[in-house]
């Protein structure tokens, strides 16, 4: 099983569970630059197989994250300060140009030894849209102008010559120079069935929010079901948020403690936000409200041997990524080298 976590960028995230704890400051200069090159490598030596670098335009850090560090930004300086982690980047259409951006993941995948995948995220807050000129569209909509920018992406990585006409996005003898090195890998995130349509034309993988495995294996059986014969199936990683203590018991009361402790402002307010997703965030598990990815509803929580058995159920379900939270010191010690083995 492939592991996955995020990129350094954010540095304020939501407080649903109460907290005392000051608000994080980003750094910035000299502090700012070791602290992500500090960060990538000790994913390295824990060897991990894939980051992920998020897009975040902007965030309150109260219902929503704060806003992050820019995705292209980010890439190009821990590809600089990397050796073998993959590197995905989220980006988002509407506020990108395909063509531009298969200019510069060219350029990229050359200096990385061919190190880069895409995670294309066709967007949900929708008030990032309007903070940046850009039209949300419906959604739908954003799923047909994400399907466009594959299509020109993959077009201008595998042609010497492309040209392009759609509703969204077009380009006339498109050249890329130079030609990337490697074969492009394309993620996406989203669960509707515009996702899954999307998905089993278009994409390799499909990140999904955490959830119980019966949701998870719902949600993998509906893509395999909608792929059928005619199309391939793309591969998923799932997100999950360990809570790994030395017994079962204080698991249990650890993640009892902060479900207790829920601010209800806070998770109404998240709620509202969320009007621009369809097919996540609508689990009833009070675990899902914990983060805005439903990483504790995935169930790595626990002991380390209750912890394997559910990511070993998770493999057996068609899981061939973990997206991971990092920081349990013994999640990491004791889980995390099992897991390439499963």
């Amino acid at each position: 099983m492939y592991t996955c976590t995020w990129a350094p960028s954010t540095f304020s995230g939501t407080q649903v569970v109460k907290s005392k704890q000051p608000v994080k400051e980003m750094p910035k200069g000299r502090q700012l630059r070791e602290l992500v090159r500090q960060y990538v490598h000790r994913l390295e030596q824990l060897d991990l197989s894939h980051l992920l670098i998020a897009q975040r335009w902007w965030g309150n850090a109260s219902d929503i994250e704060g806003s992050t560090l820019d995705c292209l930004a980010m890439t190009d300086y821990i590809a600089a300060h990397s050796n073998s982690i993959r590197l995905v980047t989220a980006i988002h259409p509407g506020f990108f140009h395909p063509a531009v951006i298969a200019k510069w993941a060219a350029t990229l995948d050359n200096l990385s030894d061919g190190r880069w995948s895409i995670n294309v995220t066709s967007g949900w807050n929708l008030e990032e849209f309007s903070k940046y000129g850009i039209d949300p569209l419906d959604h739908g909509g954003r799923y047909a102008r994400s399907s466009e920018f594959i299509e020109v992406l993959r077009g201008a990585w595998d042609n010497e010559l492309f040209n392009y006409q759609g509703s969204y996005y077009q380009v006339q003898d498109l050249v890329l120079e130079p030609r990337p090195t490697s074969p492009l890998e394309v993620f996406q995130g989203g669960q509707s069935d515009a996702a899954i349509t999307m998905a089993v034309q278009q994409s390799d993988w499909m990140f999904l929010n955490g959830g119980s495995l019966e949701k998870i294996q719902g949600l993998i059986d509906k893509v395999r079901a909608r792929a059928g014969t005619q199309a391939a199936c793309p591969r998923f990683a799932v997100y999950g948020i360990p809570l790994c203590r030395a017994t079962d018991a204080e698991a249990e009361q650890e993640i009892s403690a902060m479900l207790n402790n829920i601010d209800p402002v806070v998770l109404a307010a998240r709620k509202k936000r969320l009007i621009g997703a369809e097919g996540m965030w609508a689990n009833a598990d009070a675990l899902s409200m914990l983060d805005t990815n439903e990483g504790y509803a995935t169930g790595l929580i626990g002991s380390p041997e209750t912890i394997i058995e559910r990511l070993a159920a998770l493999k057996s379900s068609g899981v061939d990524m973990i997206h991971l939270a990092l920081g349990d010191p013994l999640f990491e010690s004791e889980v995390l080298p099992v897991i390439q083995g499963l």
